[in-house]
C-alpha cells in the first residue's frame, strides 16, 4: 500500500500518466502547462509529500515548470534505477499506468529526496550548454570528413559549414558569458569553480549547468552523480578491480579534462597525480581519481562560498 502524499508520473511527449496514492487512482492528462498547472491546483487539496517521475530530456520540462511555480516537490529518477526497482519487486508487466504507480512506490520504499529547487537561469544556461556542445560535435564530425575529402566542391562545402559553426559556437559563447554575468548567483559560483587549478570557462559552466546539486550533496553523492564514484566487484574468494560506473557522462568528461590540466600543473593536485603513477597506477586511472578529488574540493569550496587555497 503506496501512502498518501506520493504521486508518481509516468512522462510521454503528448501526455502524462498521474498515479495519486491519496485516490489510488491513475488519471491521464496532456502534457501542456495548463493542464498540469490546473491538475496539481486540484491535487494539492490533499498535501502532497513528493511527486517522483523518469527524467525524459525535454519531455518532462513544463512538469519541472509547474511544479516548481506551485512550490511542490519533486525528484527525477534516472530510468535505468526505475527500471531495476520494477524487477527488484518482481513488476515485470510495462504499462504508462504500472509505471506511474512503480514510481510512486519507488519515492516511499527508497525515502528518496527532492531535488534541490532549480533556478531557471540555471535551466536557461543548461539549454545553451546542450546547444553547444551540439555544434562542438558536429564541428568535430566534419573536421574528419574534411580530412579524408578528395573533391575540391566537397571540401569547400565542408569549409563553409566550419566556418559557420566556428561563428555560432562563438555566438553561444557570448550569450553564456552574458547570462552568467547578468545573475550574481552563478557567477560567484563560477568565480570560485574558476580558483581551482584544472578549472577554466567552459568546464566551469558545464558543471554550473549539468551539475546543480554541487555544494549540496556529501562528497560520496556527488561523486556518485558525477559517475565518479569507485563500485567494488568482489564476489566470494574473488576480489575484482573497483570500477566507476553511471552518473552523469557529460559532467565526468569535463572533470576528466580538468584531471588532465591540472596533472600537468604546479599544484597540488600535479603531486596527487605523480604520486599515483608513481604507486603503480595506471594513467587513466590516476585521472580519475584525480577527477575525483577535484570534484570533491569544488563541492568543499562551493559548499563554505571560499576559494581554493594551494
Amino acid at each position: 500500500m503506496i501512502h498518501p502524499g506520493f504521486i508518481g508520473i509516468d512522462v510521454s511527449k503528448h501526455h502524462l500518466d498521474i498515479f495519486n496514492a491519496t485516490t489510488q487512482h491513475v488519471e491521464r492528462i496532456d502534457n501542456t502547462p495548463q493542464a498540469i498547472t490546473s491538475t496539481f491546483e486540484r491535487l494539492r487539496a490533499d498535501p502532497i509529500k513528493l511527486v517522483a517521475f523518469e527524467a525524459t530530456g525535454p519531455y518532462d520540462g513544463p512538469l519541472r515548470t509547474a511544479l516548481a511555480s506551485l512550490q511542490l516537490s519533486l525528484v527525477r529518477i534516472n530510468p535505468a534505477r526505475a527500471r531495476d526497482f520494477a524487477k527488484s519487486i518482481g513488476l515485470l508487466a510495462k504499462t504508462d499506468a504500472i509505471d506511474a504507480r512503480m514510481l510512486a512506490a519507488m519515492a516511499q520504499c527508497l525515502n528518496l529526496q527532492a531535488d534541490p529547487a532549480d533556478d531557471p537561469h540555471r535551466q536557461q544556461l543548461a539549454l545553451l550548454h546542450k546547444r553547444r556542445d551540439q555544434f562542438v560535435a558536429t564541428r568535430k564530425q566534419e573536421l574528419t570528413r574534411l580530412a579524408q575529402a578528395d573533391m575540391a566542391q566537397i571540401r569547400d562545402s565542408l569549409l563553409d559549414h566550419l566556418a559557420w559553426l566556428e561563428a555560432a559556437i562563438a555566438s553561444l559563447d557570448q550569450h553564456i558569458t552574458r547570462l552568467i554575468a547578468r545573475h550574481d548567483s552563478l557567477e560567484q559560483r563560477r568565480q570560485l569553480m574558476c580558483s581551482t587549478p584544472g578549472i577554466g570557462k567552459v568546464i566551469s559552466t558545464t558543471l554550473l549547468a549539468l551539475l546543480p546539486e554541487l555544494g549540496q550533496r556529501s562528497p560520496k553523492t556527488i561523486a556518485a552523480l558525477a559517475g565518479l564514484a569507485p563500485f567494488n566487484r568482489d564476489s566470494g574468494l574473488m576480489r575484482g578491480t573497483r570500477k566507476v560506473i553511471g552518473g552523469r557522462r557529460r559532467v565526468r568528461q569535463a572533470l576528466y579534462m580538468a584531471a588532465v590540466s591540472a596533472s600537468r600543473s604546479k599544484s597540488n593536485f600535479a603531486q596527487t597525480y605523480r604520486a599515483l603513477r608513481q604507486a603503480g597506477k595506471p594513467p587513466k586511472l590516476a585521472l580519475i581519481a584525480l577527477a575525483r578529488k577535484i570534484l570533491i574540493t569544488l563541492n568543499a569550496i562551493l559548499r563554505d562560498q571560499a576559494p581554493f587555497k594551494a
